[in-house]
């Protein structure tokens, strides 16, 4: 009798807070919804008085998730991806449903899209959902059974995939502003947890250099963007770099980083079109290494 009394948790406020939690601010937010600032404040006070609990920390300049909060995000993420996907097979009738595929944002180029295109020319009744996100996102979003397939970064041999390749990485420092050479070194990284950075660390370290962290963030196209300008050294897939970008070769003093290897993840009960999709990523994936 009491669960016939529980709050019923709003779809659009958790729709807001799913884009401050994102952009990092309401500001940020208020663009990307179209809504003002005070109505993105006020919807993150009601969904914080319907939930029982502060969902972000505003004491600092940037807004930043509350232990709640952080526990909330996921279970809004798979409430609205479930709401959306209903939604989606009821309005249209699909036949064969949705795939979800996750891949890292390295992977979100013009070679992936010409793969998906085909592969969706073949099933026109299936919707192919594609989520690009860090590597350890996805593949907890894997395990919650919110995508059917992953292809991610993670550590040689941490995990059991159906295929792997070596992920080649490379040092690189801005072409025009190099930020090397100063004491201390500044580095451009992903979060913490992000791929990458504990290795940037740990070699930095083993090297004797100083360093600092100058900037961080989840997007790959933003670190591209600071290493470019100057903002610092990074460690990035070598399909990230660009002509923007200087290569810091072993002369250096800074060391191959070969701990990393991309994988693809499917469930061994998985559909036929996801085998198939398989099939398709692991070709590609054999391309780009050859």
């Amino acid at each position: 009798m009491n669960s016939l009394h529980m709050a019923n948790l709003d779809l659009d406020l958790l729709r807001t807070f799913i884009a401050v939690a994102e952009s990092g601010g309401f500001t940020s937010a208020a663009r990307r919804l179209h809504r003002t600032q005070s109505t993105v404040s006020q919807q993150i006070l009601r969904l914080e008085d319907s939930a029982g609990a502060v969902l972000f920390d505003r004491s600092s300049r940037l807004v930043v998730l509350t232990e709640e909060g952080e526990r909330l995000l996921g279970f809004a993420r798979r409430i609205l991806k479930l709401n959306d996907e209903a939604f989606e097979v009821l309005a249209n009738g699909l036949a064969e449903g949705v795939l979800r595929l996750g891949v890292p944002e390295d992977f979100t180029t013009q070679m992936l899209t010409r793969v998906l295109a085909g592969f969706a020319r073949r099933h026109p009744q299936l919707r192919l959902d594609v989520t690009s996100d860090l590597s350890a996102r996805l593949l907890h979003a894997y395990d919650m059974q919110e995508l059917d397939i992953v292809l991610v970064k993670q550590l040689v041999g941490s995990r059991t995939a159906i295929a792997s390749w070596p992920e080649r990485l490379r040092w690189i420092d801005s072409r025009v502003h190099p930020a090397f050479a100063r004491d201390p070194v500044p580095l451009a990284v992903f979060p913490q947890r992000g791929m990458y950075r504990d290795d940037m660390i740990e070699a930095l370290n083993a090297s004797g250099r100083r360093w600092r962290i100058s900037y961080c963030s989840t997007s790959l196209t933003s670190l591209q963007a600071a290493v470019a300008d100057g903002l610092g050294i990074s460690l990035l897939p070598a399909r990230a770099v660009t002509r923007r970008h200087r290569i810091i070769g072993p002369r250096s003093g800074l060391p191959v980083v070969n701990t990393v290897e991309l994988a693809l993840h499917c469930r061994p009960d998985a559909s036929p079109a996801v085998r198939q999709l398989a099939d398709c990523l692991i070709a590609l994936c054999q391309s780009i290494q050859d």
